[in-house]
């Protein structure tokens, strides 16, 4: 029987809580048998960026994820390696998954900026993209009112990503937020599993802009 799969791409630099209650409103609302969380080796968008390694961030993955049987940690793109971009990524899963069906999962400024992808009209040919609209903060209906957008969609395309929208709270915690609590000595408590906390602890992670960066 196929199954129903998500691909929550990102630098996960470091994964936090917000991407945890993300990941579980999709397995929930869109009724998913899998979520698979994709650590970017480089994304396309960062490339002048500082990132803990690909091997940090993905046990941080792995730590978060450890007690969740439907959230899966995947190295299609750190074992590639360059450019992480999420048409290859969704080529490859496709191929190696081929009775299976994948939704892309998308914040909304990634949504935004999906025309400026490459191959996007590949992406979605291939993929359901699952849009993320935060509660107060997001509206997903305007997003798609981007004249690039709909440029980009079809009709069907873009009624179906309104109608598949994902509902999460609008809590605010972001990943340059705690990297730069870490680096000032201040908590980080709450806004990421204590197991990745202690991850970072002990390995001096973001104590300073230039430990830890890609290779």
């Amino acid at each position: 029987m196929a199954k129903e799969l998500a691909i929550f791409g990102g630098s996960f630099n470091p994964v936090h809580l917000g991407h945890l209650i993300i990941a579980e409103c999709c397995l929930e609302q869109a009724h998913l048998d899998r979520v698979l969380f994709m650590p970017a080796a480089t994304p396309p968008h960062k490339q002048n960026s500082l990132l803990a390694h690909c091997t940090d961030r993905v046990e941080m993955l792995r730590l978060a994820l450890a007690s969740h049987d439907k959230f899966e940690v995947s190295l299609n793109e750190c074992e590639r390696g360059g450019i992480s971009y999420t048409v290859d990524t969704v080529n490859d899963l496709v191929t190696q998954y081929p009775k299976d069906h994948f939704s892309l999962i998308l914040g909304p400024d990634a949504l935004a900026d999906l025309p400026s992808w490459k191959k996007p009209h590949e992406i979605l040919s291939a993929v359901t993209i699952l849009a993320i609209e935060r509660d107060g903060i997001d509206d997903i209906k305007k997003t798609l009112q981007d004249p690039r957008l709909k440029a980009l969609l079809s009709n069907e395309q873009s009624k179906q990503i309104k109608t598949k929208r994902i509902q999460v709270p609008g809590i605010g915690i972001r990943a340059k937020q705690i990297r730069e609590s870490i680096a000032s000595g201040h908590s980080t408590r709450f806004r990421i599993p204590r197991d990745v906390e202690q991850f970072i602890t002990h390995n001096q992670l973001y104590c300073t802009a230039e430990k830890k960066t890609v290779e």
